[in-house]
């Protein structure tokens, strides 16, 4: 009897530990996708303006950066929720007269000319921050009404603020879908790309068209930049940090295509969030592959790897399919 008892509550803890561990792995994979869906935030701008414009935008992360400084000096004078609308309008400002007053001018010397004059802006914007907000990191904070937890599992919690940028990050996919297939504005910015005399024989302004293109690409990298700031510290180096991350997953998506930019931010937002959770070493993973080697690789987890993994995902990529996943062979959505 007494082994029967003992053997009864043994297996109610591996139950219960099973239980815990997929409510871990639960929660870990909403994390990842809201950190999936913040990179799409950000990326989502980029693809804007390479595929309209087919300018890629190497300021793109410098307009992120600028849009948390921006919004961090709103919200502590008017809130955060004036900063989500401010912020954008004027970081979209900023990036409109960049295109009016400087792209403009290079256009017709081709995409070299283009991409060194955003290399320069980001540089220029880069050291604007410093000089307008000092060198000492900043940090956001969580409006009250979005604090605290949204829901709770054996101790694991989802916040309720990356339930917010979810929810933003939905509502911009589905907003710039209906503006771009479906709207009358939509239709003008996709003739204008392919017939843009005819598009001015019909009384548009072309050019205007573009300027609003490249406006609306950085507006939503500061979008990304308020939302994402109170989970991040905000500080001059942002943008070379998250930069680099963003190349990535609009490369792994293919050149120019939103619904690649969508799959490949939730690809690398979950799998780098599931390797930061995880205590496995990667002489374990070795190991499943083959038993034979050597062990020396046990002191190394998952966790230290995890700022790698999209860089080896870039690598593959562009290793077994260089156009992207849903690029096509003209790198063109």
């Amino acid at each position: 009897m007494h082994c029967a008892r003992r053997s009864s509550r043994s297996a109610l803890a591996s139950a219960q530990r099973r239980i815990r561990h997929v409510q871990s792995l639960a929660i870990n994979l909403l994390n990842g996708i809201s950190f999936g869906l913040l990179l799409f935030m950000l990326s989502a701008g980029l693809t804007l303006i390479f595929s309209m414009l087919g300018v890629l935008n190497f300021a793109h992360a410098s307009f992120y950066m600028l849009g948390a400084y921006v919004g961090y000096s709103v919200a502590a004078r008017a809130g955060f929720w004036s900063a989500l609308v401010i912020a954008p309008l004027v970081v979209g400002s900023i990036g409109a007269a960049l295109e009016r007053w400087l792209l403009r001018r290079v256009r017709s010397h081709g995409h070299l000319a283009e991409l060194l004059l955003t290399f320069g802006a980001a540089y220029v914007l880069g050291e604007l921050v410093k000089l307008g907000w000092g060198l000492s990191p900043l940090g956001a904070s969580v409006p009250a009404a979005l604090d605290g937890p949204l829901f709770t599992l054996y101790g694991a919690t989802f916040a309720r603020y990356r339930a917010f940028m979810m929810l933003v990050s939905l509502v911009m996919l589905v907003s710039l879908y209906a503006v771009l297939r479906v709207s009358k504005a939509g239709l003008i910015v996709r003739a204008a790309l392919t017939h843009p005399s005819a598009v001015e024989a019909l009384g548009h302004n072309v050019p205007r068209v573009f300027t609003g293109v490249f406006a609306a690409g950085t507006a939503l990298a500061a979008l990304a930049g308020v939302i994402g700031a109170p989970l991040s510290v905000i500080e001059p180096a942002m943008a070379e940090s998250l930069g680099s991350i963003v190349f990535v997953v609009v490369v792994i998506g293919g050149l120019g295509s939103l619904g690649g930019a969508l799959a490949a931010s939730l690809l690398i937002g979950c799998v780098q969030t599931l390797a930061v959770a995880s205590d496995v070493s990667l002489g374990d993973v070795l190991a499943t592959f083959d038993a034979s080697l050597p062990r020396e690789w046990d002191a190394l987890t998952l966790a230290q790897l995890a700022p790698l993994i999209p860089y080896l995902l870039l690598v593959g990529m562009l290793a077994l399919r260089p156009r992207g996943l849903f690029g096509r062979r003209d790198d063109h959505a």
